[in-house]
């Protein structure tokens, strides 16, 4: 018999609660259920305290809510007061605009390997199609069926083959995409020793490749990368992203060079366990 892997999902989170609903419903609908939830809040309002206590008392896995007052984009600090908190051995990254497919935390956890980090892809939906999806329809499967998103507004194009990609099609496609490996945070896992090690997440980097970033510390340190992306597969859903200012993309990517020119493995602004 196959030891189980005791698998934590770290689900970052921000003022969007609807949202976060169809998201922790997708989760609530694995074909391998999470042994828990953690919600990093990067200082949402009450309303998604309400979505996720609603949520709570029905829900097959721990759902554990981690808050921090607002402070403009912070998500890495959230992140790293989330991985205090998790009891899994092994951690699956997304974001709370995300919806997993039933075979997503499955997936993952087949893939997991020592050494490696797992990245996955998504889908992109307009905002017609992201409105539309319900709880049944996660429930159900629509969500991921192109047929159901092409008549409530998505337009078909080469890219829904992340959608019905199936066995060695997407063992293909993972194999063919020119897209690199890297750590996303929207769909990506690894090891918690392996994240550990690494002190987490750089918390001077704000919007714009600060998940990366701890992707390129891991390659530092030796620990490669499986493409998922067409296997692992999440529909994000759409919506503004009214906290994204160049600055912080600029002040981000000299952090980036700076992890790469000098190899680094940790960071000094991280985690401290």
């Amino acid at each position: 018999m196959k030891k189980h892997l005791c698998t934590s999902v770290v689900l970052s989170t921000y003022n969007e609660p609807k949202w976060l609903e169809k998201v922790i419903i997708g989760f609530q609908h694995q074909t391998e259920l999470p042994d828990e939830i953690v919600i990093a809040d990067d200082g949402s309002t009450h309303e998604t305290k309400k979505v996720i206590d609603s949520l709570r008392a029905a829900s097959p896995f721990p759902l554990i809510h981690i808050w921090q007052e607002d402070d403009g984009f912070q998500k890495t600090k959230i992140l790293n007061k989330a991985l205090h908190e998790v009891m899994g051995e092994y951690i699956v990254f997304t974001d709370g605009d995300c919806i997993p497919r039933n075979d997503f935390v499955k997936t993952h956890k087949e893939n997991a390997q020592k050494g490696y980090f797992l990245s996955g892809g998504y889908f992109k939906l307009p905002l017609q199609t992201s409105q539309s999806i319900t709880a049944q329809d996660i429930k159900n499967g629509n969500a991921f069926n192109i047929n159901w998103l092409a008549n409530n507004g998505l337009k078909k194009t080469y890219k829904t083959l992340k959608l019905t990609a199936l066995g060695w099609q997407q063992k293909m496609l993972n194999f063919l995409t020119p897209a690199g490996a890297t750590w996303n945070g929207h769909n990506a896992s690894g090891w918690l020793t392996d994240i550990l090690h690494a002190k987490g997440f750089d918390e001077r980097m704000q919007y714009g490749g600060e998940d990366r970033e701890l992707g390129e510390r891991l390659f530092n340190a030796g620990i490669k990368s499986k493409q998922l992306r067409y296997s692992a597969v999440v529909v994000h859903l759409d919506h503004k992203h009214s906290y994204v200012q160049p600055a912080m993309k600029l002040k981000n990517n000299k952090i980036r060079i700076q992890t790469k020119k000098q190899k680094l493995t940790q960071t000094l602004y991280g985690l401290n366990r």
